[in-house]
């Protein structure tokens, strides 16, 4: 039986909490009735217009800090995908039939993304619960009373402002160190017997959530063999780019000496096993025999390589897939798969930020890939991976980094 049909306009609308809904931009898009009675405004005098035109800080008051800690939380929500609750906040308004007259008031708010389809931030959700009664004084000692709590509100609100900024300070080096580093690990590749290949790590936006995807290209021109392969460590800063590390060198090492694929990812999977931090790392690994043009390939829980043949039909190398590094209680050897190639084709290798977005099936970013890939296969290898990037990551970013490895078959 289906359920009552759910008039979600009529819904918001009728929201007793105050809700106004913004664009990326912070121009109002929406906001429900308990908002504009709240701030005493009408809906024309809101909607279309940029937040801070309608509330600017009081110009009186040159320590009015309302409008600079709002901006920065909504242009957090905005560029991250990551709600934020703010401290209490004093933000005075300015009486809409008396120019120029102020009143005190006090906030809480809490900003909220609210995602497309493809992951990026649609529009920003802004909450605000008013407290202004709670600090307002009402008289006699009721009013010392008051004017207590205000104080001690806005103090605590002070200092927890200044901690989340000391944590801010501290996460951004933290991003920066590991991104030096995740730099200085993951260098160009170099020749690969004539063949053209293009490289590229694209961090998350405005997150910790970095540094622990790699990519690795192991020439072999002896044997006529080229090993490819990313992966992706759980967890994110300096401890997963130091796991990255030992598994990217790890791995270019048993790529030189194994049989296989699948044999090279049973190596780094015992590796694995003794570094703390490296259980349920996924990679994916191919091996390209030039003479043959064949690929072998192997995945440990990592999303298929992608490979476009010269007419642009794209095929997802899918048939050889085992659990993630460390996953299986017991050692067990790994599968493997081969399929052709022709001379043309473009063989790509991605970590899962490409293609992944919260609340999407995975196909839905796969079937994007195949799409840009097949329409730009003809492209350069170095152009091809900045279409690639600029045409499947949202310009507001992602909260996951991705690695990228385009190659020329």
């Amino acid at each position: 039986m289906s359920g009552p049909v759910i008039d979600h306009e009529a819904v918001f609308r009728a929201l007793p909490g105050a809700v106004a809904l913004l664009t990326p931009d912070l121009v109002y898009a929406d906001a429900n009735d308990a908002y504009l009675s709240l701030s005493g405004r009408t809906r024309e005098q809101v909607v279309g217009r940029y937040i801070f035109d309608v509330f600017p800080d009081n110009p009186h008051d040159p320590g009015a800090s309302g409008v600079r800690n709002l901006y920065a939380s909504l242009q957090r929500v905005a560029t991250t995908g990551v709600r934020d609750t703010m401290a209490l906040q004093r933000y005075d308004v300015e009486f809409p039939d008396r120019p120029g007259v102020w009143e005190e008031r006090y906030w809480s708010p809490v900003n909220v993304p609210v995602l497309a389809a493809d992951g990026s931030v649609a529009l920003v959700l802004h909450r605000v619960e008013e407290v202004t009664e709670l600090i307002r004084a009402r008289g006699g000692r009721g009013g010392d009373r008051a004017r207590v709590l205000e104080a001690e509100l806005y103090t605590r609100a002070r200092e927890l402002q200044e901690v989340n900024e000391r944590l801010r300070r501290a996460h951004a080096r933290e991003r920066e160190v590991a991104l030096h580093l995740q730099e200085a690990m993951l260098p160009p590749p170099g020749q690969l017997g004539g063949h053209r290949a293009a490289v590229r790590y694209q961090p998350a936006t405005g997150a910790l959530n970095v540094c622990g995807d790699w990519y690795d290209l192991v020439d072999q021109p002896e044997a006529g063999c080229t090993a490819v392969a990313v992966g992706d460590v759980v967890g994110h800063g300096l401890r997963a780019a130091g796991v990255m590390g030992q598994l990217r060198s790890a791995l270019s090492a048993a790529s030189r000496v194994a049989d296989g694929p699948a044999q090279a990812l049973e190596v780094l999977g015992l590796y694995a096993r003794s570094i703390t931090g490296a259980e349920s790392t996924t990679a994916v690994s191919v091996f390209i025999d030039w003479a043959h043009r064949t690929l072998t390939y192997s995945s440990a829980g990592h999303p298929p390589p992608a490979l476009c043949r010269p007419d642009g039909t794209v095929t997802f190398l899918d048939q050889a897939t085992d659990p993630p590094l460390g996953a299986r209680p017991e050692h067990s050897a790994r599968v493997q798969a081969r399929t052709p190639f022709e001379e043309g084709s473009v063989l790509v290798l991605y970590t899962d930020g490409l293609v992944e977005r919260r609340r999407e099936d995975i196909d839905a970013g796969l079937a994007r890939l195949a799409d840009v890939l097949a329409r730009h296969r003809d492209a350069d290898p170095d152009d091809l991976a900045t279409t690639l990037l600029t045409g499947l990551i949202p310009p507001a970013g992602v909260t996951d980094d991705t690695a990228l490895v385009v190659l020329r078959l």
